[in-house]
């Protein structure tokens, strides 16, 4: 029988120096009923350390390809190309690119539909709504005539999710048009009260668009999903995928940037979006360390989304335990790092917000406030103490000030970090 290291008696670990825990009883408990699933997690994290140390190992990495770049970029010492080449090998592309320019997911994935759809086309949704910042981009919503999809006669619709709040498989088999050129697929639940999808249910979802539509693209927003499981979605047939890397490839450790990944074909027009036709993907300057912080964190980043899956277990465990509603429930499997629980009201959702701000290391002294965001359709609080503005690789949460009042937990340096912030949201609710 393994014993959890929360439940050893501590003149065990050391008979000179007793230390108290530092987490409230739910919190051990909780811990103590993950072993299982941490330990699973730890194998998870040395396969996908295994496959990126290979890519970097291929790719021939070296401190040359750390240094940084001005004016054109045309003047670097290889790191762009060594960190694509690695980059799409770490994920099962033909391609990649990695860069500083893409300035959020949104604008990566923005680059990637624009470079597959034309006018006339039609993009599909098939998990349902997108993510709040994509509906201006697509036209969901008004983009103020600023040169969304609809803008430029791209036609769009949406595949329902199913009631159990999965995708609909009944419905996608005969949703695809011959007129449908680009399938979107959120990995990630975004905002909703939805299951995240796995890869296995991403490929199963592109067989069946493909066997509607052989030449319908299919573009995966693939944020919050890297390394949570041991392949990505190109190995199982999409054709381009799309993220940020203050998320979870950035390992904590980029400052910025996004990557686009998939069919060569595809790589290079998203690049020709990013910058113009003609430029592609050997150009733009990245001053300073910023390559060096990119191969770090990429390095890192398996280990990281670890810690922020062992964090988004606790929460679960621990929040349900309340009585709380909690998608994922406790103990199943992850396919994303966020962790969705249901408040019920505004006062709790702010109240959380609060307490996980006031257990930051950044910022702690501040006090969230729920206002309009660009990009989102209703007032949102966001809670992020983090070294890199924005950064949801580090513990964070954030939510919309709508029913049913849900807060969405991401990231987290290190499982206890989330075992600390429970103790103080728990005190809050």
């Amino acid at each position: 029988m393994v014993t959890s290291p929360l439940s050893v008696p501590l003149n065990a670990i050391n008979a000179h120096h007793a230390i108290a825990t530092p987490f409230v009883p739910e919190v051990v408990k909780a811990v103590d009923a993950l072993h299982f699933e941490f330990r699973a997690v730890d194998n998870l994290v040395a396969c996908n350390t295994t496959r990126v140390l290979k890519a970097f190992q291929n790719a021939r990495v070296g401190t040359h390809h750390f240094g940084g770049c001005t004016g054109y970029g045309h003047d670097e010492a290889g790191g762009r190309a060594a960190l694509d080449q690695a980059f799409a090998e770490i994920v099962g592309a033909e391609s990649a690119i990695v860069r500083s320019q893409f300035f959020s997911g949104t604008h990566a994935i923005t680059c990637a539909l624009f470079s597959i759809l034309r006018p006339g086309d039609e993009l599909l949704a098939i998990a349902g709504a997108p993510y709040d910042t994509l509906e201006e981009v697509i036209g969901k919503r008004d983009s103020g005539g600023l040169g969304s999809l609809q803008d430029f006669g791209v036609k769009y619709r949406e595949v329902p999710l199913a009631e159990d709040g999965g995708l609909d498989w009944n419905a996608l088999m005969s949703a695809v048009k011959p007129k449908t050129k680009c399938a979107l697929i959120q990995r990630s639940c975004g905002y909703s009260w939805r299951c995240s999808l796995s890869v296995n249910d991403i490929g199963r979802a592109i067989k069946i668009i493909k066997m509607q539509n052989p030449s319908c693209s299919v573009m995966v927003d693939n944020c919050y999903g890297e390394f949570v499981e041991n392949i990505e979605p190109p190995i199982v047939g999409a054709d381009l995928i799309a993220g940020s890397l203050i998320k979870n490839p950035g390992g904590t450790i980029a400052p910025c940037g996004g990557y686009i990944a998939g069919k060569q074909k595809w790589v290079e027009a998203a690049a020709a979006r990013l910058s113009a036709p003609g430029l592609g993907v050997d150009c733009g300057s990245t001053p300073g360390d910023i390559m060096r912080a990119f191969f770090q964190g990429l390095f890192l980043s398996p280990q990281m989304v670890g810690e922020a899956v062992k964090g988004s277990f606790l929460i679960a465990e621990v929040l349900a335990s309340k009585g709380y509603k909690v998608q994922p429930l406790p103990r199943v499997p992850r396919s994303d790092t966020v962790q969705a629980v249901q408040l019920g009201n505004r006062e709790r959702l702010l109240a959380f917000c609060e307490a996980v701000q006031r257990s930051s290391p950044v910022g702690s002294y501040t006090k969230p406030v729920a206002g309009m965001t660009p990009g989102y359709a209703s007032e949102v609080i966001f809670a992020d103490g983090t070294f890199i503005d924005g950064s949801t690789s580090e513990l964070s949460c954030d939510g919309p000030l709508r029913e049913p009042f849900t807060v969405f937990c991401q990231g987290g340096t290190h499982w206890t970090q989330w075992g600390l912030v429970l103790g103080e949201v728990l005190k809050s609710l």
